[in-house]
Parts: C-alpha cells; structure tokens; sequence
C-alpha cells in the first residue's frame, strides 16, 4: 500500500466523509489515491485554499465533527494559515493536510518549498511532517484525536512528495487512540471544584451566568438548560454562544459584548456571582477587563485550564467539559427565587428598545440590514443555520435573528476573518445537509472569497447567500465616524455587478433596491432549489448599536 492509499484508508477508518481541497505538484499522489475512493469520500474542489479551511470550519462547526482539508506545498500551504488561525482561536477541530517536496530535497529552497510546520507551529495543537509511509497510520490517529481532544483545533499533517509514493513496509493498521503521554485533557472536573461552585451559587443573591460557545462544543445545551432552569439564574451568551440555548427561555436575556445587547453588559456590573461557562473573557465580551464584574465572586466553568486567570481572577475555577461538569453540579444546587433579580434585567429592555429596535425596524427610507435578517428569520421560523461574515451585518444578525436551534450561528469570532462566509457556508451545507444553510455578507466581505460561488454551483449545494450592501466597509466606516471625526480614510467601494458575476459562475441571484421588493424576493430565494445570491442595497451610513466602545466598561455601552 502507498503512502497515498495509506492516507485514504485512515480517512476511511475515521468516518471521514467529505474533504475540502486542491491538488497540486507536491500532493499529486495523494489525489491519485483518492481517484480510487470517490465511491466512500465525497472531495469539495474550492477555487482557492483558503477556501479550503474555511470550508473545512464550516463543515465542523454544523455537524460537530471534524473538518478536513487538503492543500499542496509552498502557497497551497500557505493559502490554508488564515483558516487554520481562525480555527485555532475558535476552537474548530480540523486536520489539514499538506503535500511537501521530497525528503532529499528539503531544506534547498526547492520549487514550491515552504517550512509550513515553522509557519504553523504557534497557530495548531499540533503539526507533523511525514517522511516515512509507514508512519502514516500512527501519526493520522493522533492527528484525528487531539483536534477533537479537551479544547479542539486544528492540526497540520505535512506528507513529503515520496512519503506519499513508497509503498509501506508492514501491513496497515489503523488504530483509534483513546490517549496520548503527556497529553490528558481533563473531561471530569474534580468533584471539590464542583461542590465548591455549588456553595457559591446556592448562597448568591444575584447570581449570573455568562455561557459560550463551549456548551456548543461539548454538546451540552440540554444539560446547561437544565442548569438554568433547575437554578433559575438568568443567562446570556457570548457571541459564538448563541443559539446554546433558544432566545425565548425565560432566563435567557440576549447576548452581550461589545455590540451586544443593553441590559446583560449592564447587569454584568451589578452581579454578586458570575458562573462562566465555556467562554474565556475575550476583550469583545469585556471591554476594559479590569472593570469587568470587578464586584462578583466569579466561576470559571472551562476544559483549558490555560484559559483560567488568564483574563480574570476566578474565586471558583472547575476544570473539565462542561457536559461533565454540569452533570455533576446540576444536582447540587438549589432553586432560588430570582424573580426580582431578573426583572431589573427586563426592566432595561423598553430602553433599548426605544433608542435601538424601533428604529432599526422603522420601515423607512432605505432599507435596513435588520429589516432583511428579521424577515429572513420569521420566514424560517429561526430554525435555519445562520453563517455569517465579519462586520456590521455579523452583529445585526445576531441581533435580529430568533435562533431556535442549536449550532445555528457559525461566525469567525476571535480573529475576525473577512471572506470566511462563503466557503463555510458551503462546508456547513456538507456538514448539515438536511438544514436550511443561510449567509449574510457584506459587500467587501463577499468580494474577499468570492470565487467561491463556483466550488458552490459546481457541487450543486443549495446555499443561499444574503449580500447586504451598503458600498462601505461598514465598520469600519462606523469607527471613523464616531471616532476619527468622520475622516473616512479608505472605506468606500466601488463594487462590482454582484449578480451577473453569480450568475457567471452559474449560480442564479437578483438584486433589489425597494422595500416592497422584499418580501418576494427572500421567498424566490428560499424557493429556489440550488445555490442562491439575493443582493439588497442598504441604507448607506446605517450604525449599529449598542455599542462599548473600545477599552471602556461594558456598563458604559451607548446606545446611539
């Protein structure tokens, strides 16, 4: 068996089902191999590899499994890092692989030689370069366990041009490994953490629960619901914890953040305990981090123990999957009365509603980017999966959309990478098959991927793609205007004809401009059985709100 076959038959013995990827000089072997396996691994051409790992985060991040993706050597590996960077810090299993040149030719500088484990190193769990077929199977199962092991991620296999030709040398066997030396994420927390965290919560007043996106990670939503309603704490999510829970539990008072919703920045200040849970206290969630909930006794509920103290000092850290830990602290704690405690939270909510809701929902002059996602959701009962790009539409979406499904909203959250929409929205059509796939784009996002739109007609995915544009980098634009007196430096476009480009690549699409035109042309796109492009012009210089500006406090979020 060569390496190449080799590579194969330990996809095939993972589940392994569908791989993003472009072949090339260095990893030709490798796509010989697959010739002979199309029948068992379904392989997604992207037209470039960037959306190569963008698809593969899409893929994983619908159906909990992990993404894989394919690149050959030099800028085909190279063309990965943006996703793998983004996979890293959102905690996205992925097992990317790489061709490389032959073994006797590296280290001279040879055609398309890239030190891809020197580049990737502090961007992976872990990185390997296979020189020997023979190691293939071995190094493939760790490979497979630790991006799906305690904090997933990404992890970079690169496989020498002659690794992939050579025949092994014993007979292959695959073998799925439950455990590494020296490598022991911790899945049961200890049980004095637990019962230490028990005896905070159960003696608080006001108590309060910031979740993310770990109880998505761990599969943990009926057992963090349980949680909720057991102690009937209100809760609010991170911005990749949305949809952990549906946004009409009585507990749940929206997500916060730097763009996040009024009243759970504000209370976050006025809490006695705060019980976090599978988030790390990322600046976007807590502005000025000294400021942050200096006043509360706080829980860290997180598998990485890496991850706590880091931002925050925690009185009551618990180490372990949050799945694991909730199934051993649901039981401990009491039920408190906290009706008057959440209703201060509600008590907040006419106000934003005032400044911010009523007027993104007016109805006049130009349309609104909230008026398309609000009708998008009614129309889907918010039961489709909401893959969203980097801006202000990211944060309109998770505002105005009503997710009633888990693992409904797939963003880049910590790095924040534009052009990511496309192609993870076409991994996690693969990823979720059965489930309507909807992006919404801006439009300098849109043109960041946008050769994606043929790797989605040519697999002929029905993924529809919401363009929101407002012919700005809208974000930016909003900083300069309400930070840098209006001097917009560079954030106009001059955008291209969005649909006939669609319609080029073979993908059908419409723009509208009117307000009447809406309704209708969300329905056609909805109708339509294939891949779908609907452009809508948006008011030119609309804000989003609320809004922490950087640095500051959350409970200093301003609403216009």
């Amino acid at each position: 068996m060569s390496g190449g076959q080799a590579l194969m038959e330990c996809f095939v013995a993972e589940g392994v089902d569908t791989i993003f990827g472009y072949p090339g000089g260095a990893i030709m072997p490798i796509y010989d191999a697959l010739y002979d396996y199309t029948d068992r691994i379904n392989h997604i051409l992207v037209r470039h590899e960037q959306g190569a790992s963008h698809a593969a985060e899409g893929y994983a991040r619908s159906s909990g499994r992990v993404g894989v993706c394919m690149a050959t050597s030099g800028p085909g590996a190279t063309n990965l890092v943006t996703g793998i960077a983004d996979a890293i810090i959102d905690c996205t299993p992925m097992v990317a692989i790489t061709g490389q040149v032959a073994s006797n030719l590296l280290g001279t500088d040879a055609f398309q030689e890239t030190d891809v484990i020197g580049i990737t190193t502090p961007i992976c769990k872990w990185n390997y370069q296979i020189t020997d077929p023979d190691e293939i199977p071995m190094i493939l199962a760790k490979a497979f366990f630790i991006a799906r092991a305690g904090k997933p991620g990404p992890v970079l296999i690169d496989i020498t041009k002659d690794a992939q030709i050579k025949s092994m040398t014993k007979p292959f066997e695959y073998k799925p490994i439950e455990g590494l030396p020296g490598y022991h994420p911790r899945r049961v927390p200890k049980m004095d953490q637990v019962e230490k965290a028990a005896e905070l919560i159960n003696k608080a007043k006001r108590p309060y629960i910031l979740f993310g996106h770990g109880v998505l990670i761990s599969e943990a939503m009926e057992e963090f619901r349980a949680f909720v309603e057991k102690t009937d704490i209100p809760c609010a999510s991170t911005l990749l914890g949305l949809s952990g829970i549906s946004i009409d539990h009585p507990n749940y008072m929206g997500w916060l953040g730097m763009h996040g919703m009024y009243a759970p920045n504000v209370m976050t200040d006025q809490c006695d305990v705060l019980i976090a849970i599978g988030m790390r206290f990322d600046d976007r969630v807590t502005g000025d981090a000294s400021l942050f909930a200096k006043q509360a006794r706080i829980i860290h509920i997180e598998i990485d123990p890496a991850e706590v103290e880091k931002i925050k000092k925690t009185e009551s850290p618990v180490i372990g999957d949050v799945k694991e830990v909730l199934n051993l602290l649901t039981p401990l704690v009491k039920k408190g009365d906290y009706t008057g405690w959440k209703n201060e939270f509600r008590k907040l909510e006419p106000r934003e509603k005032e400044a911010v809701t009523d007027r993104d929902l007016k109805f006049e002059g130009q349309i609104k980017m909230a008026e398309v996602v609000k009708m998008v959701s009614d129309k889907t009962k918010g039961e489709a999966c909401v893959v969203v790009d980097v801006g202000q539409h990211q944060m309109v979406t998770a505002r105005y959309f009503e997710f009633k499904r888990p693992n409904s909203y797939i963003a880049s959250g910590g790095l924040g990478t534009m052009g990511f929409a496309i192609p993870a929205a076409l991994g996690a059509k693969m990823g979720a098959p059965d489930r309507d796939v909807i992006a919404f784009i801006g439009d300098g996002c849109f043109q960041m991927t946008i050769q994606e739109l043929g790797t989605i007609a040519q697999s002929k995915l029905p993924v529809k793609l919401i363009i929101l544009n407002n012919n700005y980098l809208g974000m930016v634009r909003q900083w300069q205007q309400l930070f840098f007196d209006k001097r917009y430096s560079f954030v106009e476009l001059q955008n291209p004809d969005f649909i006939m480009i669609s319609k080029g690549f073979g993908l059908e699409g419409e723009k509208i401009t009117e307000r009447d035109q809406l309704s209708e042309a969300i329905d056609k796109m909805l109708a339509h059985d294939g891949g779908y492009v609907l452009e809508v012009v948006v008011e030119k210089e609309e804000n989003v709100f609320p809004m922490v500006p950087a640095g500051r406090s959350v409970s200093e979020i301003r609403l216009t």
